[in-house]
């Protein structure tokens, strides 16, 4: 039945088609999905054709239709992000529609639907009683709904769809920088922090999700001053977080140039349909964030980006300054590391392949990814007690004596000692590996004897580590030896002097060991295949 408040079409006008089981045939791209809920066909065809033309913010509408609350159940489920329902309350019982609300907002927990009930007979389902105990949104008796009314409830309800959306959005960002902020000593905190700040920006404007955020190298990273680190992506640019090198080869050519555009005239620039933001920390850290797919930034979107950028500048400026302070660290554990290395004669690089040997080892086994970043910064110093070592015992080139042999022994818990007394994590477990990464499996090791389990994960997998790149390179006292004999060495050595399941995990992977060997090289004696010693 129609009013006179009916719009009448042309005949040009078309609604998208419908199939047998209710779902749009031919979805038109970047719509509103609305479930029509009603046994009668005829308020599902009344419906669709009096909407047929509508659109709010620039999308049209795809129908989806249910003719029970059982069809309703299973529609909404297979349509999670549905903007609006029309629920009729009476359908194969009296309660019919209300059990539909029950089911959306307690079972599947979908808060975000805007749900109008529409009824034939208000008698049934009284307005104020069905108001006050579902969570419905609107209610309206189905002679109500004209054309125009029709047309209001659609535009209130997809506003508050739409803003509710964005605010979940906004939250969802919101907490991502949170767990930044309570996480920046992690290895990967800048790009959560990247990450997080892209999610609030793309909400803010109600962009489409295709954004990137790239980080230009300061003062102190001129090797890579000519191009850009992606740090975050969505959208579009997903893919080049899939790259290894997340280099901006992997980015269009005019993203890329309006990036380095904001870097010359350093500042952030408005276009029509896009957005690039400027950072510059005080220690000449650059960061660019570019945003695409509006429709139109107004001024009242722009004045929010300012106020936004404003802290967001002020939390890269603190993550960048604490990146400082890692690097740093990291960088006095490995001179501290080849101190201790290059009194033995021995290169730099065996730290930073140990350091490297026991990451990828750990990550075989298992670790997480904090121990991971714990294990690879403190292997680096099992060594450090060699500073304590004469130099006539550490680099004599024949055998040692048994009472230099000792004496070589105590590098061990001079090691301990001169790291144990840190409350740090990283150096309690240096302190670990340097007392313990000569501990064998089957108890026959030194200082303490110890065995199997007993020994820390963290000086069991050091100790694969050490020996692995110790018997590929040369010494004072032999040459290195070849990879095949390497190789029978840690097969005879499996649940004597090494932990069996980690020599398992190394043996199968040799190829990415000796990959790290290859990358950390440094001249030293190349690898012979030979079985013999």
């Amino acid at each position: 039945m129609t009013t006179d408040d009916d719009i009448v079409f042309s005949d040009d006008d078309q609604a998208l088609p419908v199939d047998e089981k209710g779902a749009s045939q031919s979805r038109a791209e970047d719509s509103w999905k609305i479930l029509v809920v009603d046994d009668d066909k005829e308020v599902h065809s009344i419906t669709t054709l009096v909407l047929k033309n509508f659109t709010y913010d620039g999308r049209r509408l795809e129908f989806v239709h249910a003719y029970s609350g059982k069809e309703a159940r299973e529609m909404i489920s297979k349509h999670p992000d549905t903007a609006v329902i029309f629920l009729d309350v009476v359908m194969e019982t009296s309660d019919s529609g209300l059990k539909v609300v029950e089911f959306i907002r307690k079972v599947l927990q979908n808060s975000f639907v805007r749900i109008i009930l529409r009824t034939g007979q208000p008698g049934q389902a009284p307005e104020e009683s069905v108001i006050v105990e579902y969570d419905i949104n609107d209610y309206k008796e189905k002679t109500e709904l004209s054309s125009q009314k029709l047309f209001t409830v659609m535009v209130s309800s997809l506003r508050t769809y739409r803003d509710i959306l964005t605010i979940e959005a906004n939250r969802q960002g919101l907490k991502r920088i949170i767990d930044a902020s309570a996480s920046l000593f992690e290895l990967r905190s800048l790009k959560q922090l990247a990450s997080g700040v892209l999610t609030q920006l793309v909400s803010i404007t109600h962009m489409d999700p295709s954004a990137v955020v790239c980080e230009a190298s300061g003062v102190a990273a001129s090797n890579q001053g000519e191009t850009f680190e992606v740090l975050a992506a969505s959208g579009r640019f997903e893919s080049v977080m899939d790259s290894a090198s997340g280099r901006e080869q992997q980015l269009p050519a005019e993203v890329v140039k309006d990036m380095r555009q904001a870097l010359v005239q350093e500042q952030s620039i408005y276009c029509e349909d896009r957005y690039i933001g400027y950072f510059k920390s005080e220690v000449g850290a650059e960061t660019v964030i570019y945003c695409e797919g509006w429709r139109q930034l107004d001024e009242l979107n722009k004045s929010l980006i300012e106020i936004f950028c404003t802290n967001v500048h002020i939390a890269f400026e603190n993550t960048i300054l604490n990146r400082e302070i890692e690097d740093t660290q990291k960088e006095i554990i490995y001179t501290l590391g080849e101190i201790a290395e290059a009194r033995s004669k021995e290169t730099g690089f065996h730290v930073k392949r140990v350091s490297e040997y026991c990451r990828l080892l750990g990550e075989m086994y298992g670790l997480s990814t904090t121990r991971l970043e714990i294990l690879r910064l403190a292997s680096p110093m099992h060594d450090v007690g060699k500073v304590a070592i004469p130099d006539a015992i550490l680099n004599n080139p024949g055998p040692l004596t048994d009472d230099e042999f000792e004496t070589m022994k105590n590098h061990a818990q001079i090691g301990f000692g001169m790291l144990g007394t840190s409350s740090r994590d990283i150096m309690k477990a240096a302190a670990i590996i340097a007392v313990q990464h000569h501990e064998k499996f089957n108890g026959s090791g030194y200082p303490q004897g110890l065995k199997g389990e007993e020994i820390h994960i963290f000086a069991r997998i050091a100790a694969i580590a050490d020996v692995f790149d110790a018997l590929c390179s040369d010494r004072v006292y032999r040459k290195a030896y070849g990879m095949d004999a390497i190789l029978n060495y840690f097969e005879r050595q499996r649940g004597i002097h090494f932990d069996p399941e980690l020599v398992d995990l190394f043996l199968e992977n040799i190829d990415k060991f000796q990959q790290v060997r290859k990358t950390f090289s440094c001249g030293e004696g190349a690898l012979q295949d030979s079985t013999s010693w």
